[in-house]
Parts: C-alpha cells; sequence; structure tokens
C-alpha cells in the first residue's frame, strides 16, 4: 500500500547525499497523505545508499506503526508535530547541512541580504529560541517541535518554508517531500552566502523592502510573473 507516497519519500532522502546536504545517515525526509492520514519517513539509522521505498515507515498522525518493518526516524514526532500544525505542508526535511548548522548553532537567524534570498524566503530565516532543560529532558523530539511552531505564531510557514533550530540545525518543508527537500537545498546556499556576506562586510544591512517585495512576490505572490505560464 501507499506505494507512491513511499516512493516519493525514499527518492527525497536519495536526494540528499546527491546535493551534499549530509553525510552517513544525518538526516530525514518524510511525507503524508492527509487524505489517508498515512505519514512516510525514513527509517532510523539507515544509509542512504541502502535505501529503498520498502524500507520507507509508514505512520498513522500520532506515530502508530502502520507498515513497515524498521523503526522510524528518531526525530518522527517533530515531523508529526509541523504536520499538525502546518496544514499546508506535505514533506519535511531535516538535515545538518554545514553553513545553515553554523547558523543555528550561533543561535542566529539568517539576514535577507540579497535578491538570492528573498527569491525564496519572504524576509530573515527565523531562529527558534533556545530549548529548556526541561524540555530536553522529557519529550525533546516532541518539544523541538513546539519551538518550531512557537516560532512561526506570527509567520506563515509556507512564506518562509524553513526554520533553525537553535543549537541544533534546519528543519524545512513544501507542499510535497521534493519540494521540503528544495527548501534545504536553497536554504543551504543562503547560508553559506549570507556567511560569505558579513565576512565581506560585518556591518551589511539587510535588503530593503522594496526589493525584498519585488523578488518575493515575482515568483510566489498572486500576480507572479516568473518563469513559464502554466496552460
Amino acid at each position: 500500500m501507499h506505494e507512491e507516497l513511499r516512493k516519493a519519500v525514499c527518492d527525497a532522502n536519495c536526494e540528499l547525499p546527491k546535493q551534499r546536504l549530509v553525510i552517513y545517515s544525518w538526516g530525514n525526509v518524510s511525507g503524508i497523505d492527509r487524505a489517508a492520514g498515512v505519514i512516510a519517513i525514513k527509517p532510523s539509522g539507515v544509509a542512504y545508499d541502502e535505501l529503498t521505498p520498502d524500507k520507507i515507515v509508514l505512520l498513522d498522525p500520532d506515530g502508530n506503526l502502520v507498515e513497515g518493518d524498521l523503526k522510524p526516524s528518531s526525530d518522527t514526532p517533530t515531523h508529526l508535530e509541523l504536520y499538525r500544525n502546518f496544514e499546508a505542508i506535505g514533506g519535511i526535511c531535516h538535515t545538518h547541512s554545514v553553513c545553515a548548522t553554523m547558523w543555528a548553532q550561533a543561535c542566529r537567524e539568517i539576514p535577507c541580504f540579497g535578491t538570492t534570498h528573498a527569491d525564496y524566503f519572504y524576509g530573515a530565516v527565523p531562529v527558534t529560541n533556545v530549548m529548556a532543560n526541561e524540555q530536553i529532558r522529557n519529550d525533546y523530539e516532541l518539544n523541538t517541535g513546539k519551538v518550531i511552531v512557537d516560532r512561526f505564531a506570527s509567520l506563515d510557514p509556507m512564506q518562509t518554508p524553513a526554520v533553525l533550530v537553535a543549537n541544533h540545525g534546519p528543519f524545512t518543508w513544501g507542499k510535497s517531500p521534493a519540494a521540503a527537500v528544495e527548501a534545504m537545498a536553497v536554504l543551504e546556499q543562503v547560508a553559506a552566502t549570507a556567511l560569505g556576506t558579513i565576512t565581506i562586510n560585518p556591518s551589511q544591512s539587510a535588503i530593503s523592502r522594496a526589493l525584498l517585495d519585488k523578488h518575493y512576490l515575482r515568483k510566489h505572490g498572486k500576480d507572479a510573473y516568473y518563469g513559464q505560464s502554466q496552460v
């Protein structure tokens, strides 16, 4: 059952090493079929070159096993919390990609310094609050999801489909597993470019609102004109 979802999630996971976003088994991608009430996610600790669709684990929205012989990713509670709260998303990606993780470990958001960033993220990529000791000791992975959701209380997760978990690393999402991986690849590029920017000019200010709006909305706004018309 759910072969299409399993294949989409497997393919998205296998894209991570191709994009140099992971080493070993450091990362995971999930996808959701909301109509069927099924989440598919990478099994814990399985290397990407060993991953096949039949190894993808299927769960219900409460994390109960639906199908599969392997344990799901240890980050599963984080994914489930995001699916419960971000109703428009269809896929989630988590990695420890180098540059994005540098910003997360520094507990700093990534400012929008230019149009490369603005083409994809509508403003700074936010960073969460540092987790309290109690949040870490009990239900750590679930609380990771909660601090992400709290950070987006006044933000649209589809306008900025990425977050930096303080002291930890990045999560991204999108309408599909493939879109979540694309967001992670873009985030890593943006993180590297921002790091270079402040290395060259530590006092560099963020992009103007006018230029941010122009570049983001021409691709993602209601009157977007970037790319080819869909007939």
